[in-house]
């Protein structure tokens, strides 16, 4: 598959993401990219973040193709359900670990835990073995779980702009070889 046959939903996690982050870039790069807009980025709501989720998915005119990032994982995985219309594959970048009691801010844990169903599409899991947000072996559990190639990010802490992941070129052509193959 091309980027142009898919529509590539961009899922940012808590609070956004920002001009610098690897998402925003990758969005403006790619032509048939959009991002799932949430109307309280700080204030996250499980049933309003995955409801637009599902009402993007749903709307697609072409299979899709998701994009999330941290806290845009646990929403993208919990809409899935109530998807409609054919995905064509997941590419998941730092999932938090929403069932982890520690996690700050605390709300984030209303969006745990997650299914451990495989998951009904290709997809990729990519963590860091330092990040704040969910220990190493953690994410790859998760991943096993749904049937994820679990790639190793390396001590890449939260994968985000603030961790140095602003253009990202090495996700960037792990991206276009996944997308290559659905």
């Amino acid at each position: 598959m091309k980027a142009s046959d898919a529509d590539i939903l961009i899922i940012p996690g808590y609070t956004n993401s920002g001009p610098d982050h690897w998402q925003t870039r990758w969005q403006s790069r790619l032509s048939t990219a959009r991002r799932v807009e949430q109307e309280a980025w700080s204030k996250p709501v499980r049933e309003d973040w995955v409801a637009n989720v599902v009402t993007a998915v749903n709307e697609a005119e072409k299979p899709v193709v998701l994009v999330a990032h941290s806290l845009g994982v646990a929403t993208a995985v919990q809409a899935i359900p109530e998807f409609r219309k054919p995905v064509a594959g997941a590419f998941f970048v730092a999932p938090p670990d929403v069932a982890n009691s520690r996690i700050r801010p605390k709300h984030l844990m209303t969006f745990g835990p997650y299914p451990r169903d495989p998951l009904p599409f290709p997809s990729i899991t990519i963590a860091s073995r330092n990040d704040h947000f969910c220990a190493f072996d953690v994410a790859e559990d998760i991943a096993a779980a749904w049937g994820s190639l679990f790639l190793d990010a390396g001590e890449s802490g939260h994968i985000n702009a603030e961790s140095g992941f602003g253009p990202w070129p090495e996700g960037s052509m792990t991206f276009a070889k996944f997308i290559q193959q659905l």
